[in-house]
């Protein structure tokens, strides 16, 4: 087995650890962990990110509703918009993207090269996120009643999200919950877990059709990153999720620029 191989499935197990240490946030680093380290084609690795973020955020949720940290009402009313837009996105907006977008003399945009730079910024706003603690979005002001039509049209554009680049899109689904639905915060994570799982294994049927599957290697990654998560649940009664995750999001922030210099310059 190939050094770059073994880090790849390191990098599963940190990516199910983050989850199950935080709550979200470590689905961010599955595509370029399956890109830089695994090899596997940008727009594939966008599918398999699917799988393997819908996979282990069931786990993740199932812990949460043996808690009773799930609002399922306001979850589907926020996962229907989304997972209706994930699953067309990946049945037949990615597919319809041109292999080349734009090309001169001397500068050619690639479908892999957008979509990548398009994930850095993502990931660049996932880690401002990830760096503003619970604390500080606990105290903002609350809607004083739930606004549905704003849950819906967050929820299309997570779907949309989450379609082209493959990431639960958590940093957007969490704030949405506790500013819009008035959930506490341990609600709102569990919930969103829920809502991602949905999310990303509707929308990863939506690539059955169009491309092949490698079962074996996705089933390998996705259990590596599952047992991460359940390490990560149990590890998460010792130390502060808080503190882990600023400093996640310090580290994906990081990540973020090293994408766009990669594949920008």
């Amino acid at each position: 087995m190939e050094l770059y191989t073994i880090l790849g499935y390191v990098g599963a197990f940190a990516v199910g650890l983050v989850l199950g240490l935080t709550g979200g946030g470590g689905s961010i680093i599955t595509v370029p962990v399956l890109v830089y380290l695994v090899g596997v084609n940008p727009v594939t690795a966008t599918a398999y990110s699917l799988f393997v973020v819908g996979t282990t955020s069931s786990i993740g949720a199932f812990q949460n509703y043996r808690k009773q940290l799930i609002d399922f009402k306001t979850a589907i009313i926020f996962a229907i918009p989304a997972f209706t837009v994930v699953y067309f996105t990946r049945r037949y907006l990615v597919p319809a993207i041109p292999d080349i977008l734009f090309q001169t003399d001397n500068l050619i945009i690639t479908k892999d090269l957008f979509i990548m730079a398009f994930f850095g910024v993502i990931m660049f706003l996932a880690s401002l996120s990830m760096i503003q603690s619970h604390e500080d979005l606990e105290s903002k002001e609350k809607a004083e009643s739930i606004h549905i039509p704003f849950l819906i049209l967050i929820g299309i554009c997570v779907g949309l999200l989450t379609g082209v680049v493959g990431a639960g899109g958590g940093f957007l689904i969490i704030p949405a919950l506790v500013l819009l639905a008035k959930m506490p915060m341990k609600t709102a994570i569990g919930s969103s877990l829920f809502i991602i799982a949905l999310n990303s294994l509707i929308g990863f049927t939506g690539d059955l059709q169009s491309r092949s599957i490698e079962w074996p290697f996705l089933l390998i990654f996705s259990g590596i990153s599952i047992l991460g998560i359940i390490v990560g649940v149990y590890v998460s009664k010792y130390i502060s999720a808080e503190k882990l995750k600023r400093g996640f999001g310090w580290f994906t922030l990081l990540v973020a620029i090293a994408i766009l210099y990669r594949e920008l310059f």
